[in-house]
């Protein structure tokens, strides 16, 4: 589908915070998730986690970022419905590397 307009995505991306359990709640004290049109160096990227995980951070370290991703996101879903479920799926995704679960643990998990 094609991109839609910032404000709605923007809206999705916090309903799908949102939807995060409060015993997750602390993994976001220290993180900030931000929305970009896309990454500069891989358009296809939906989201990243940049930053120290909260199992290996320490309460000197910056903050940690999260960047989800509006045009490819947008681009691999058919409609609005299918764009709500990426976008939650990027958005647990991408937190579960800020709790400190890498790829292979989330793929086991079937969020890969």
């Amino acid at each position: 589908m094609e991109p839609i307009p910032r404000y709605r995505f923007e809206r999705i991306v916090q309903d799908a915070i949102d939807l995060i359990p409060d015993e997750l709640s602390a993994v976001l004290d220290n993180v900030a998730i931000i929305i970009e049109d896309s990454a500069p160096n891989a358009p296809d990227l939906l989201g990243v986690f940049d930053g120290v995980p909260i199992t290996e951070r320490n309460d000197s370290e910056a903050p940690s970022v999260i960047t989800i991703f509006r045009h490819p996101l947008c681009a691999c879903a058919a409609d609005e419905r299918e764009l709500i479920d990426e976008v939650a799926i990027t958005v647990i995704h991408e937190l579960a590397h800020a709790a400190g679960i890498d790829d292979d643990r989330l793929d086991e998990l079937g969020w890969g």
